[in-house]
């Protein structure tokens, strides 16, 4: 992309990649594909340490940014907003040698088209080396800044989850684990865990997912044994957690509204073989074609159906479905450490649209499902909002629906599993049966 030194290309591409993250609405997997092609494989792992670290981060960043300024930038300089932030993440939290890393984002000023800014950049950063500890010890007496949160999020969790609000916001920026279901189809989990450690992988397994297994370090799926022989997929264990409260049997016909990745799809293939149909369901086409692509992987087969759980009229044969899994658009909350760009992106004006959706395809999909079936509500959220209250009102509205045994109570229905919780993502799960029919 320039003639540039390498390490100040990448401080240069990461600047961008924040940039289309934080002004024109990007999400990270999207913006770091557009500009990833312009660094070598070599240093791809640097730029995306740079790029999610800082986005991770932005709001404490910004906030030293701020405070550092003498006055704003101007408007045609917004990017260096992203470059500065950069710069601090290096200073902050990786243990890049300081003079290393602020020569190259000093540097990269010239990569951005922004000569000019060099000595401003470089001034900031050297500020920063000597007053740092200060000047974060009085900005991190504010929640907000102190974890990176925004005001609405911090102000939620901690009227949703008094006694647990800051254990969220501290797991939220925690580096997310890497776990892995075993296609149980191929082989059991402990026998995979052999090989693992046979190929120099060690893993620990989970108490409640059977199949789930969590690696100590991350790697590249590539190096997982059996891989592209569908053995093994990625998946969070508490993702996981679906198939078994959905409990499908031989002969059922099951749909999976929102399928798209597919992992759940996948899950319940594999531990559910003889099932009648499978139906995955999702609005994206081009999603859709990622979750075909990943049931190819694993050599499973399911009837795949582009539309709008909303309105079944659409797509809907007439045939009541034994089980649906109904895995809702949310705020993602649970999942910020993955993730960390909801920081940006989300608004809490977004919760009322979500509220609405959700509560619309909980009563559409419910009429698609037989006598004595059952519907799992599902979350990646942590927010009460989207997940208890939810449930309570459709419960309040639907006198032949009924929990599960075991899935809360009537006024604290379903189960949430916090973000951190015996190290999974944050969910929310309901499982819901239709009259009281067993099934």
């Amino acid at each position: 992309m320039s003639d540039a030194a390498p390490g100040v290309a990448i401080r240069a591409v990461a600047a961008r990649v924040v940039h289309a993250v934080r002004t024109r609405g990007r999400t990270l997997d999207d913006a770091l594909g557009e500009y990833e092609a312009t660094v070598s494989l070599r240093d791809r792992p640097l730029l995306r340490a740079l790029a999610f670290g800082t986005v991770r981060w932005w709001l404490r960043l910004a906030a030293c940014t701020q405070v550092l300024l003498t006055r704003p930038l101007r408007p045609r300089d917004a990017i260096l907003a992203d470059l500065l932030a950069v710069g601090l993440f290096q200073l902050i939290y990786l243990r890049i040698p300081a003079r290393a890393a602020v020569h190259a984002t000093v540097a990269a000023t010239a990569v951005l088209e922004r000569p000019h800014a060099r000595g401003l950049v470089n001034a900031l950063l050297r500020r920063f080396q000597r007053e740092g500890e200060s000047l974060l010890a009085g900005l991190d007496t504010q929640a907000a800044v102190r974890h990176a949160c925004p005001d609405w999020l911090v102000a939620q969790l901690e009227a949703d989850w008094p006694e647990h609000h800051e254990a969220l916001l501290v797991a939220a920026n925690a580096a997310p684990p890497m776990w892995l279901r075993v296609n149980r189809r191929l082989g059991e989990r402990d026998a995979y865990l052999e090989r693992l450690r046979a190929a120099g992988l060690e893993a620990t397994r989970h108490p409640e997912a059977p199949e789930a297994l969590c690696l100590a370090e991350p790697t590249d799926v590539e190096r997982l044994p059996g891989w592209a022989q569908g053995a093994v997929s990625v998946q969070d264990a508490a993702a996981q957690l679906a198939a078994g409260l959905l409990a499908p049997g031989p002969g059922h016909r099951v749909l999976d509204a929102c399928a798209a990745p597919g992992g759940k799809t996948a899950h319940l293939l594999e531990t559910t073989p003889d099932l009648a149909e499978m139906v995955a369901l999702d609005i994206s086409a081009s999603r859709l074609a990622e979750l075909e692509h990943g049931l190819a992987r694993l050599n499973l087969r399911s009837s795949v159906l582009c539309g709008d759980a909303r309105d079944p009229q659409d797509w809907w044969d007439g045939r009541p479905f034994d089980r649906i899994l109904l895995d809702a658009p949310c705020s993602a909350t649970g999942v910020i450490r993955r993730h960390p760009d909801i920081k940006l992106l989300r608004q809490v004006s977004d919760l009322d649209a979500l509220a609405v959706l959700q509560a619309d395809m909980l009563e559409a999909l419910w009429g698609l499902l037989a006598p004595g079936g059952r519907l799992l509500y599902a979350t990646c959220s942590v927010l009460r909002r989207e997940n208890q209250a939810q449930i309570v009102a459709f419960l309040q509205r639907h006198p032949e629906a009924a929990l599960v045994p075991g899935n809360g109570s009537i006024s604290a229905p379903g189960r949430q599993i916090m973000t951190g919780e015996t190290n999974m993502d944050g969910f929310y799960y309901a499982c819901l049966q239709h009259s009281s029919m067993t099934s």
